[in-house]
């Protein structure tokens, strides 16, 4: 469609924290094998689509996703570091499994550091304070996306693709806490460059 851009947006595949369970955060586990495939089927769904740059953390699942994805687009010219949608940081939760977090501090507890909006956990972010870094990536790439008329993919985490999505969804706080975010799905964003 002519005057209309893309931003591909989509979640690292699964790591071995995600796996065990664990508040993963601003650690750096590896994919797991399952995590490899999910990166794979992120890259065919991708196969027929175009972007021109692509932006990822510094975290090397994020990093490992986009380079499987990035391995059919050789018109990607420029892979871009972003901390601003990197993981919520869990602070002094990080590497702790659920199972530890909740035998010590109960199901209610866990609730609201795992979804409630303004909850940060000790010396962590809250959704909150996640979104604020992400309205701001946002504001940015819109407007690289305007000025080049390019397209774009975002090899992102879980939750900073929730409040990406909370952005240009629209959607409340109540429906954006209660999203789980797949590692094999790609969401996808029109935005018109012509007005």
């Amino acid at each position: 469609m002519k005057g209309v851009n893309y931003i591909y947006l989509f979640r690292h595949g699964q790591t071995t924290y995600n796996r065990d369970k664990k508040f993963t955060g601003w650690q750096d586990p590896p994919l797991t094998r399952l995590g490899k495939k999910h990166a794979s089927i992120i890259a065919k769904k991708l196969k027929n689509k175009r972007f021109e740059i692509a932006f990822q953390s510094s975290l090397k699942r994020s990093k490992d996703t986009l380079k499987e994805v990035i391995k059919c687009h050789p018109e990607c010219r420029k892979v871009i570091t972003d901390e601003r949608i990197r993981e919520r940081n869990y602070g002094s939760l990080n590497g702790l499994s659920h199972e530890q977090f909740i035998k010590r501090f109960g199901n209610e507890r866990f609730d609201k550091i795992h979804r409630d909006f303004k909850t940060r956990p000790p010396q962590g972010e809250s959704f909150a304070d996640v979104e604020k870094r992400v309205h701001s990536f946002i504001k940015d790439i819109i407007k690289i996306i305007k000025k080049d008329k390019i397209n774009i993919a975002i090899s992102a985490h879980g939750n900073s693709i929730r409040l990406f999505r909370k952005i240009i969804e629209k959607a409340s706080i109540k429906e954006t806490c209660s999203w789980t975010i797949p590692y094999d799905q790609v969401f996808t964003y029109k935005i018109k460059t012509v007005l």
